[in-house]
Order: C-alpha cells, then structure tokens, then sequence
C-alpha cells in the first residue's frame, strides 16, 4: 500500500465562529476541484465538526490560527486542523477514523481520515489542471482588429505619471 501524500491544499484562519463555515466551504471545494463530489457531504459535515471543535477550545479574546489542512493520502482523504490549543476529539457520526496528535510542544491536530472510493487510492485521483486561459467573456470582449492609442493621450500619461511639473502642459 502506497501512504504517500499526492495532494494537499491548505487554509489559515482565526479560530474564531466564522472559520467553521470557511473550513467546510475549503473541504467542498478541494473535493470538487479533484473529482470527487461523492464525497462533498460527509467529508464538510465532519470537517465541521473538527472546525467546531478546535473553534470552541479557542479564547475568544485571542483566539490564535487555525490551520485546515485537506490531503489525498493513500487510499484516503484526510482532513487535518492544527490548533495552538488542546482539543478533544470529537465524535463524528459515520467516521470511524477520527483522532487528536500533538505533534509538538503546542501544537496539536484533530484529524478524521475517509476511504476514498472503492478501488481509488490518491495518485488515481484526476488532479486539476492550472493553464491559464482567457474568460469567455474576455474572449467576447477581445477586438479582431488591434487596438490603436491616440500618441497625445500617451505622451499626458507619461508626462503625468513623471511628475516632473516642467513637462506638464498648461
């Protein structure tokens, strides 16, 4: 069995009430984003759990940072907050695998890990592909025929952004 990490995505937040739905929100797009809907439900309602958890272990006079952390590893999807605090782990219902590491002197992680569909392990997860490619509305707004700057409109632009006040114009 491969536990090699194939892919991971990250988020930072303050560990305060709104990272919850941040967290969930970060969960259900990583999955979209790699081709795995199916799992979108369960997956954000357990990281809202985690969320919850590590959010109502925090001070809310300094709450700290919160890192979610989403990773294809293996044949599992794992979702992993570290916390500068202690926390419990919580119960999740219909999640199994579900803990709380401290992995050094102040840092913690509440995790839970899902199997990924049967026969998938990570690196058969269908990655997306970053190019980069104009809107179709920036296509729609594109002229066929170059665009033409009138030269007196430029030479002001420069003068301007010169600054130097014997350039200017009266």
């Amino acid at each position: 069995m491969n536990d090699r990490t194939e892919q991971v995505d990250d988020l930072q937040l303050v560990a305060l009430p709104s990272a919850i739905g941040c967290a969930e929100m970060f969960v259900r797009f990583s999955l979209t984003e790699w081709a795995l809907r199916d799992m979108r439900d369960v997956a954000s309602e357990a990281a809202r759990v985690v969320a919850t958890a590590v959010v109502d272990t925090a001070n809310p006079a300094d709450p700290g940072m919160m890192t979610a952390r989403v990773r294809l590893s293996g044949a599992d999807l794992i979702f992993e907050v570290e916390s500068p605090r202690p926390v419990p782990t919580p119960a999740i219902p219909g999640v199994a695998r579900v803990g709380t590491t401290q992995i050094d002197h102040g840092r913690y992680i509440v995790w839970f890990a899902l199997a990924l569909p049967s026969g998938m392990n990570a690196s058969a997860v269908p990655l997306p592909r970053r190019q980069r490619k104009a809107s179709q509305a920036a296509r729609a707004a594109v002229p066929d025929e170059p665009m033409t700057t009138d030269p007196d409109v430029m030479r002001r632009i420069l003068f301007g952004l010169n600054g130097s006040p014997d350039q200017r114009r009266p």
